[in-house]
């Protein structure tokens, strides 16, 4: 099994707790020195810290918190030793900016080079990044860990997919960095350009920035031929690196030498157990810049067997994958859903290809549900009653995960619209009447 840290990886339990409780006390005092977490903390007495569940003294802090404290507001150093800024998307509201200096870039590549050689991978291979660069931290943090392991690494960031396809071929390409709804397009270019996705020297792949269900990534793992890892991270937390999936892939190991973690409900925000579900909530422990306490994610997940070491050795805390977010809740006819469950059951029909949409409409007072699937080329054979027999068991597969009965439109193969970023699956026209 390998370990980029194996010392820091499988760290007994107690030891790690140790480690974060100091961590804290110097993560709290470092925060006195930002202007937003000045007043907030000055009732904290990070000295009477004892367990890493102290940290529940501490208020939360949100999306919002970062906005209103735009641009400098959570900086503890100097601008001078400033060395990097990334930024979040900013696509519901103000952008938020997160400030690293040149310490806090090698810790989190660090991080990712964990989370890269727990999955197999090695300086022996050939990393072609395939996702945007730039502000969006998911491009320069993959691509810093991987040369950190030591790969010969492709920044082809997103978009272009024939040159993709023949960055791959000429230089044989091992392993990528994608989002699912990206890789799976791509393997329908390689089919149009008469190439077959298991010939290439792909074997793993690591996809991450949008939900994805289970059945898409071994979806992606039967194109291909390869072995798919799920990630998880956001730029307010550096980016990629925070938690990922070892060989075993019974849950992603979240590094609690660099982040504490806890789940929350989301309305109330009383912590829960391990195994429930609710909202990931962290704190990092290791950044310089701009440290984080009790960050209130969005993200919906829950802890995996927690206390039980994973047949890898790690001791990190596993988390489940990202069933969604508690803003992508969706409500319909009074019905709380996520789109996450519609995507397992459309991956479950073979016929079904990978793009879809969801489409929630007003009828008078009430809402409608169409759900549009593109079928692969061999179901458009004129044969109406399979087509109908076909309708019928994905409604009824829905209407019994989600209570709602959907209408199904079915579309002929890479006619829905695609992204070469983050897939848009929902389009909400609820509000355009």
């Amino acid at each position: 099994m390998p370990f980029r840290d194996k010392n820091i990886e499988t760290l007994p339990r107690d030891e790690l707790e140790k480690l974060q409780v100091k961590r804290l006390k110097d993560t709290v005092a470092r925060c006195k020195k930002s202007i937003f977490y000045r007043n907030r903390l000055k009732d904290i007495d990070e000295s009477l810290f004892t367990t890493p569940k102290d940290v529940s003294m501490i208020p939360f802090t949100t999306k919002d918190d970062l906005r209103a404290n735009y641009d400098f507001g959570l900086v503890t150093v100097p601008k001078e030793e400033i060395v990097r800024m990334h930024s979040s998307s900013g696509t519901t509201g103000k952008a938020t900016v997160i400030f690293h200096t040149r310490e806090d870039i090698e810790t989190w590549s660090d991080l990712v080079a964990r989370c890269i050689v727990m999955t197999g991978a090695c300086k022996a291979d050939v990393f072609q990044n395939i996702i945007s660069y730039g502000l969006f931290t998911g491009g320069l943090g993959l691509h810093y860990g991987a040369e950190k392991v030591g790969m010969l690494t492709i920044p082809s960031g997103a978009g272009n997919t024939k040159r993709q396809i023949q960055l791959m071929k000429d230089f044989n390409t091992t392993v990528f960095h994608a989002t699912p709804s990206y890789i799976l397009y791509v393997s329908e270019v390689m089919v149009q350009e008469e190439f077959d996705p298991k010939e290439f020297d792909l074997r793993i792949g690591f996809v991450g920035a949008e939900p994805h269900s289970e059945q898409t990534r071994q979806r992606i793992e039967d194109i291909y031929d390869i072995n798919v890892f799920n990630s998880y991270g956001m730029s307010e937390l550096n980016g990629p690196g925070v938690a990922f999936e070892c060989e075993e892939k019974s849950g992603m190991h979240l590094w609690e030498d660099s982040y504490l973690l806890e789940v929350v409900n989301p309305d109330t925000g009383e912590v829960l157990a391990p195994g429930e579900e609710g909202e990931l909530v962290i704190t990092t422990l290791s950044r310089e810049a701009m440290p984080i306490l009790r960050y209130r994610t969005g993200d919906l997940a829950r802890i995996v067997d927690e206390g039980d070491k994973c047949s890898c050795g790690r001791t990190h805390v596993r988390i489940s994958r990202i069933k969604g977010r508690c803003d992508d809740m969706l409500i319909v006819k009074g019905v709380n859903l996520y789109p996450s469950r519609i995507e397992e059951v459309l991956m479950s029909f073979p016929e079904v290809a990978a793009n879809y949409q969801i489409v929630l409409e007003r009828e008078g007072c009430l809402d409608s549900l169409t759900v549009r699937v593109e079928l692969y080329p061999k179901m458009f054979d004129g044969d109406l009653r399979k087509l109908k027999k076909l309708e019928a068991d994905i409604t009824k597969s829905i209407q019994d995960e989600i209570i709602i009965r959907p209408r199904i439109e079915f579309h002929e193969y890479r006619s829905l619209p695609r992204s070469e970023g983050k897939a848009v699956r929902v389009v909400d026209m609820r509000g355009e009447i």
